[in-house]
């Protein structure tokens, strides 16, 4: 997919993204019995809600704001559909699915700034959806997962809403700070996330890719010495359970910071894009959190990190592992024959935690 989409964009024909985006959205969706599907705007941002016809009808449903992957340049509520069809069904809940402007069109922190615009209107507006405003979750895959951590930082400290309760992480990428991790270094070629491609890829999402040194960012050069000494508490192998090295791992020295380099670089550090550096006072503060990591994906490790802050910091966590999952396992839900066993496993335990918090 990857490679036809270069080829194409050498030849004039489209852009490498737009393949991307094309083959992302793969096949609409047929009419579903079960749900209300509507396409609808909170404030200027599109979204798409999905209503479970229940048999008796309930004004005090769970609602759930799902934030698709895609690294902010591919991805939407069309290539989510089956995801958040799934979910509305099997829990029984509203399901909002906001359809954010991607990059490069629109140049991050857009994506973050249309996702807190979308859920502020949600959750001042809960009960017209016949959701209960106190039973609301956020939740997302891959960099969704990103934002939605993000985005429960934002509004665990804000007043003026109802208090988001629980989050849902699927896989989620959470700090630009260390590209070793022991994940990093056994899944560097294992797909659909190879490590180069990603993490260029990421860094794409607000830099020049002219002007990236990519090898550098690999091995940290963006990353100030006092960042490093701050972050070591909370970003190292050694936080790592022994149990995720037995598949290889070699301690890696960071290279020495490249101030130009780390001055292009600088967005990747804030928390929007790295909520694994937020500061303790706000990690505190979080909400129920369910993590799903998978053994055979580069992104593994930030949600052991994750888990791990979370949990020193008295936040609950349901911690999910697939020992043969990969990155992206969950999107491919709902796909018949193409759908893997694990995948099943994966959503159905996110289904027993969603149906499983207090009405």
């Amino acid at each position: 997919m990857d490679l036809k989409g270069h080829y194409l964009e050498k030849l004039g024909i489209c852009s490498q993204i737009a393949v991307l985006r094309l083959v992302f959205n793969g096949v609409p969706s047929m009419n579903d019995p079960k749900l209300y599907i509507k396409n609808l705007y909170f404030e200027h941002v599109p979204v798409r809600v999905y209503w479970p016809k229940l048999s008796t009808p309930v004004g005090n449903l769970r609602g759930i704001i799902y934030l698709h992957g895609g690294i902010g340049v591919v991805g939407s509520i069309k290539a989510y559909e089956r995801v958040c069809r799934y979910l509305a069904k099997e829990s029984e809940s509203v399901v909002v699915c906001i359809g954010y402007r991607l990059s490069p069109e629109h140049p991050p922190p857009v994506q973050s700034q249309d996702s807190l615009t979308a859920a502020l209107y949600f959750l001042k507006n809960a009960r017209f959806y016949a959701v209960n405003p106190n039973r609301i979750i956020v939740a997302g895959d891959s960099s969704g997962a990103t934002m939605a951590a993000a985005l429960c930082q934002e509004l665990a400290v804000r007043r003026d809403v109802p208090r988001i309760q629980a989050q849902i992480l699927l896989y989620p990428f959470l700090q630009a700070v260390d590209f070793t991790l022991p994940s990093y270094q056994q899944n560097h070629s294992i797909p659909i996330l190879f490590k180069k491609r990603a993490v260029k890829l990421a860094f794409q999402y607000f830099t020049q890719a002219f002007k990236l040194d990519l090898m550098g960012v690999l091995n940290s050069a963006h990353v100030s010495e006092d960042m490093k000494a701050k972050c070591k508490k909370w970003i190292s192998a050694d936080l790592i359970p022994d149990e995720f090295k037995v598949r290889g791992y070699v301690p890696t020295k960071p290279a020495p910071y490249s101030e130009q380099l780390g001055e292009l670089c600088k967005p990747a550090l804030e928390t929007w894009f790295s909520p694994l550096l937020a500061e303790d006072e706000v990690i505190r503060q979080l909400p129920e959190t369910f993590l799903l990591t998978c053994e055979y994906d580069i992104l593994r490790d930030d949600g052991l990190l994750y888990k791990k802050r979370l949990e020193d910091n008295g936040v609950p966590v349901t911690w999910h592992h697939v020992k043969d999952g990969f990155h992206g396992i969950a999107y491919l839900v709902s796909l018949g024959p193409l759908q893997f066993p694990s995948t099943k496993i994966a959503m159905n335990s996110v289904i027993r935690f969603i149906c499983g918090l207090p009405k």
